[in-house]
């Protein structure tokens, strides 16, 4: 039986929600990877130290047979470099999402004018906190993140030292500003790695394919590939995994996101090997991760077998991307 093993895989954007649905989601991404970057849009969202430490406290809860190191982050808001230098060492990151632009960010931010924000990016730039950012305006929905472009450009050139990570790419142009500006990195899922916005709506709509930044064109999909595949040193995998009850996903108003957490690491162990790339996943799902984010997670050993394996109709009340099918990579052991 084929094999391949990953030592220590992260998944650096992840949405464990809160509650019963953090329970329900959080023991599967803590079975198969040492850790992730927990997104911080709750409602209300996480914006205070108190709040960042007991939202960890419910994380570990969650997973208290596993070992799996939440990396947490706060929402974006004009903090101030006293707060951040007081919150530094519980943070790995700030998040921030243009007001509006998915699920649960009507808090964020509505002007990207640089005066306003300088004081936070300065005060993070010093201290050393990244941005993340949900990077995508309010206009045409293809053109979303193309249009976004040139917002990273003003931020990259006005916070040199500020290390910025566009959060789950989708397009052409989010590849080509990796190599352009030194402060700028990216995140990639591994639905974006399978969908073009065919395998939304080509045929009959697919709600457990939907997600934001909605999937696009063949053309950005090869140039996701081409990067991702490379194991290119400024990119690493962030599931985006963002589960939703059934009823939210199946419904007249679909919500957005893909769960993709349980079955990540053999869907990306069946692309990389597609394209004869496996020897690039370590760095792909791990080492690039630990170079940008300056972390050294507790050893772990996942061992993933090349066997059909069929994807669970449901997990709970929340759905899988591609439930019910035969997928070729299975998770054999992990230690």
């Amino acid at each position: 039986m084929k094999t391949h093993t990953l030592l220590m895989p992260l998944d650096m954007h992840l949405h464990l929600r809160d509650g019963v649905m953090l329970e329900n989601v959080a023991p599967l991404s803590a079975y198969s990877f040492s850790g992730g970057l927990i997104m911080p849009n709750l409602v209300p969202p996480v914006e205070t130290l108190e709040d960042v430490k007991a939202y960890k406290q419910r994380v570990m809860a969650a997973v208290p047979n596993d070992y799996f190191e939440p990396y947490m982050t706060l929402f974006y808001k004009n903090y101030d470099k006293r707060f951040l230098a007081s919150v530094a060492q519980d943070i790995m990151a700030i998040k921030l999402y243009p007001a509006g632009i998915t699920t649960n960010s009507d808090g964020g931010v509505s002007s990207f004018n640089v005066e306003e924000m300088r004081q936070t990016l300065e005060a993070m730039s010093v201290l050393g906190i990244p941005l993340c950012v949900h990077g995508e305006t309010n206009g045409f929905v293809m053109d979303r993140e193309a249009e976004f472009m040139s917002i990273y450009e003003i931020l990259a050139k006005n916070f040199p030292d500020l290390k910025i990570i566009m959060e789950h790419i989708t397009t052409k142009a989010a590849v080509e500003m990796l190599d352009k500006y030194e402060n700028l990195y990216a995140t990639i899922t591994v639905h974006h790695l399978l969908f073009t916005l065919d395998d939304v709506v080509g045929g009959m709509m697919m709600p457990h394919n939907f997600c934001k930044p909605i999937a696009k064109r063949p053309e950005d999909l090869d140039a996701l590939l081409s990067v991702a595949l490379e194991a290119h040193p400024k990119v690493m995998f962030g599931s985006d995994s963002a589960p939703h009850p059934r009823s939210k996903k199946e419904s007249a108003g679909c919500a957005a996101g893909v769960f993709s957490a349980p079955i990540a690491l053999q869907l990306l162990c069946e692309i990389f090997e597609q394209y004869d790339k496996l020897d690039n996943l370590q760095a792909f799902v791990s080492d690039n991760a630990q170079s940008i984010y300056k972390i050294c997670p507790e050893f772990k050993e996942i061992i993933l077998e090349k066997r059909p394996f069929v994807v669970p109709d449901d997990y709970g009340n929340v759905v899988p991307m591609y439930a019910g099918r035969v997928i070729n990579w299975a998770i054999q052991s992990v230690e």
